[in-house]
């Protein structure tokens, strides 16, 4: 059985993502990210083809566009190789040949990137889960879960469940369901809403993969950057602002007790300290279109700013450890037979088969807490 808080599938990061069908390119090798989004992304990319849910491989470019990135850019081929991709480095005129309205100094193609309908693949997976005996309960709080003798209590805001084992999935209250079932988890979720613009329909031409920037290497997230959805529009974001609230998908939602809460923690103060001037852009990009078009234009300088107009926002559930850093791997957690997915940021969508196959081979097999990855 699974229980959903909200009253549809998707509600949240599975539906409020980039799209992306990730690849390894930038993931430290023997990493679980490496690992499980490498295995992710063939499981499914089979699945898509046996369940019919819009899948396309349109491959990615990553684009060198200051002197300092070169050498970033060839070890990022080097990280990509070893995580077992095929990958293709190039100088302006096989970025051009790609991608006519791009410019750089140096390129890497990543072709086995693709983008997909992750809201579709949600739906099929619900449709699978009822197809083999299970059920999916909409609308259904957890609100405790309490190990005892004849099982875990699932207590909600509709009833209680026993169950044998279970699994927690929580996305951005993560924490929040660990710390209901009397564990303490040992890092703490900080949102961070990434927004997005589009490209008008006679501006998509500018676009041919996805263009991303050379990542920067202190952060987990890959910086403005240009995706084609599965429905060809294109997409250009996001950057990463903090989140007022869990669910806060722009400006004017304010969850004053999950704000109060984040502000309260040393690890947000102690992140704050270490990245403020980071930060601080980030906010003035979200609020001031120009400078959001201006890191548009360090990729695409044909971009302007009556090309786009804005779309849709995600939240990311960021994990930060107790002295402040950003925890960039999944991460778990094992409390008796509850098993709880305390990090799984992007690429989960990507990894999401995996990482469910590895979460069934650990319960199943009664594994000890201590073989189960941790942060």
């Amino acid at each position: 059985m699974v229980l959903e808080r909200e009253a549809r599938v998707a509600a949240h990061q599975s539906g409020h993502n980039s799209g992306v069908l990730h690849s390894p390119v930038t993931y430290r090798p023997g990493s679980h990210k490496a690992r499980l989004c490498a295995q992710g992304q063939a499981a499914l990319v089979d699945w898509c083809a046996e369940h019919g849910v819009a899948l396309e491989r349109c491959g990615e470019v990553v684009v060198a566009t200051e002197p300092d990135e070169v050498p970033r850019l060839a070890a990022l081929a080097e990280r990509a190789r070893a995580n077992g991709l095929v990958v293709h480095e190039l100088g302006p005129a096989g970025l051009a040949d790609l991608e006519p309205h791009a410019r750089g100094l140096a390129a890497l193609h990543v072709p086995a990137t693709g983008v997909v309908d992750f809201p579709g693949v949600c739906e099929g997976l619900r449709r699978e889960i009822e197809d083999h005996g299970g059920e999916v309960r909409l609308g259904v709080g957890v609100q405790d879960l309490v190990d005892t003798r004849l099982g875990v209590a699932v207590d909600t805001d509709q009833g209680r469940w026993w169950a044998e084992r279970v699994v927690t999935c929580a996305g951005a209250w993560s924490d929040v369901v660990a710390r209901r079932s009397g564990l303490v988890p040992p890092v703490r979720i900080l949102p961070f809403r990434g927004e997005y613009l589009e490209l008008r329909p006679e501006a998509a031409h500018l676009v041919n993969h996805l263009v991303y920037p050379v990542p920067d290497p202190r952060f987990p997230f890959l910086g403005v950057h240009f995706t084609r959805g599965i429905d060809g529009t294109v997409h250009a974001g996001p950057n990463a602002v903090p989140a007022l609230g869990r669910d806060a998908y722009g400006w004017g939602t304010v969850r004053a007790g999950d704000t109060a809460r984040f502000a309260a923690r040393r690890s947000t103060w102690r992140l704050a300290r270490r990245y403020w001037r980071t930060g601080a852009g980030e906010i003035v990009r979200s609020l001031d279109r120009r400078r959001f078009v201006a890191a548009l234009q360090r990729l695409v300088p044909e971009v302007r700013p009556d090309d786009l107009v804005p779309a849709g926002a995600g939240v990311r559930a960021q994990a930060v450890a107790a002295d402040g850093t950003l925890v960039d791997d999944f991460a778990f957690a094992r409390s008796g037979p509850v098993l709880h997915v305390v990090n799984a940021p992007s690429p989960a969508a990507t990894a999401s088969l995996a990482i469910g196959a590895a979460i069934a081979g650990w319960l199943l097999d009664d594994r000890p807490a201590d073989t189960i990855p941790t942060c």
